[in-house]
């Protein structure tokens, strides 16, 4: 008996953005639709600004893009939100806030204070911004460029208010 060898296909796949007359493709726009609405969704289960609302943004945005609307049948040619880049970013957030002083100490229960730290954490996700520029789902990259920017603001806050306090037990001593 012989051996039935089954056919090969294959399928081609289309990821041009646009038509043959410069329209954007249908399946392009539903995306963004999608994508959008995901975006507000987690707009809306946003917290309060600081370092709480920077872990509750990460986790937000990280439920938003493994919520129904953005997995429904997203296009093999659309960069998908990625859990494991979540997740990366989740860590490098969570251990610069810790540094600020998001998380007290367990020997002393003070908060903690690593302003150099959170200086090289901030500087990490920077890198990673700038490393993968271009190549990031938009809900990943919006994600990004808002932890960073929290980060940074809060990383402005606390230097200050560490540098009045030193400068004002400077005073108190000399």
């Amino acid at each position: 008996m012989a051996e039935r060898k089954e056919e090969e296909t294959f399928k081609v796949v289309d990821r041009r953005l646009f038509t043959e007359d410069g329209q954007l493709r249908k399946d392009v726009v539903e995306q963004q639709r999608r994508d959008e609405e995901a975006a507000q969704e987690a707009e809306h289960k946003r917290a309060a600004p600081g370092i709480a609302g920077t872990n509750a943004r990460v986790q937000a945005s990280s439920k938003a893009s493994n919520g129904t609307a953005a997995a429904e049948a997203a296009p093999e040619e659309a960069a998908a939100p990625s859990r494991g880049f979540q997740m990366l970013v989740d860590f490098l957030t969570r251990n610069a806030a810790a540094m600020l002083g998001g998380m007290a100490d367990p020997r002393t229960g003070q908060a903690f204070l690593d302003l150099e730290g959170a200086r090289e954490m901030i500087d990490m996700l920077d890198a990673l911004r700038e490393t993968t520029r271009g190549n990031l789902a938009k809900s990943d990259e919006d994600l990004l460029i808002e932890v960073i920017g929290s980060l940074k603001l809060t990383f402005m806050e606390v230097s200050k208010a560490a540098s009045d306090a030193m400068a004002k037990k400077a005073k108190q001593k000399g």
